[in-house]
């Protein structure tokens, strides 16, 4: 899979966008953490970041949105490499994996590793966050799986049952990434990227052997 291509130098007002959106979110993790997700408001958070509430909604739709922000810029990753990947004829499950691996190693180091930890342990004490976060996958999963009709032949993607079989592969692949995400979230200390990297490839690794599990009735 060749996903390779030069990236468009950004303009002055870009970066400047860019800058304040990543301390939003940065601010946003901080006073959430420290202080509890529902007792900083909006009002408190657009002043500590010294910008407005008609800036902030430019950027985000919510306290949520912003609180899940290092997330979302992963599976927009994902979505764009998808965009151009190029497939060699093996398993889509396989393409799927390493499509979302690539958009893992583009984003920011550590850095943005520890957005995420802080994210999901937000997350972990608040439903609403949780909603958001589920909502977003939906979304996110429904345009993957246009992309994966749109650009890629599976054999006759006009018909049905092909789109099902793409819709399945690209739902296990978001359920993967849950339980790699939850298993490196509950690690001990402050796990980097590479190890949320290593724990997503576990859960695929797991995938074959999940779907041919056999169940018995247990001896009393």
């Amino acid at each position: 899979m060749d996903t390779a291509r030069a990236a468009a130098p950004l303009s002055l007002r870009e970066r400047k966008k860019l800058r304040t959106r990543q301390a939003l979110i940065d601010t946003a993790l901080e006073l959430f953490t420290e202080r509890g997700f529902d007792h900083v408001t909006l009002d408190e958070l657009c002043d500590a970041v010294e910008v407005s509430k008609r800036t902030f909604f430019r950027t985000f739709t919510s306290k949520e949105d912003v609180a899940m922000a290092p997330l979302h810029d992963l599976w927009t990753a994902f979505l764009d490499e998808l965009g151009t990947a190029r497939p060699d004829g093996g398993p889509l499950s396989e393409l799927l994996r390493d499509v979302l691996l690539t958009a893992l190693d583009r984003m920011p180091g550590e850095e943005w590793a520890h957005r995420v930890l802080l994210s999901r342990r937000l997350a972990a004490h608040h439903p609403s966050m949780d909603a958001h976060g589920l909502a977003f996958c939906d979304r996110t999963g429904r345009a993957a799986l246009d992309v994966v009709v749109r650009r890629f032949d599976l054999g006759g993607a006009a018909h049905a049952p092909d789109r099902l079989r793409a819709h399945l592969a690209v739902d296990l692949l978001v359920a993967a990434w849950h339980r790699g995400l939850e298993a490196w979230t509950a690690e001990a200390g402050t796990p980097a990227r590479a190890d949320l990297a290593a724990a997503f490839r576990r859960a695929c690794a797991a995938l074959p052997e999940s779907l041919a599990l056999t169940a018995r009735a247990k001896a009393d």
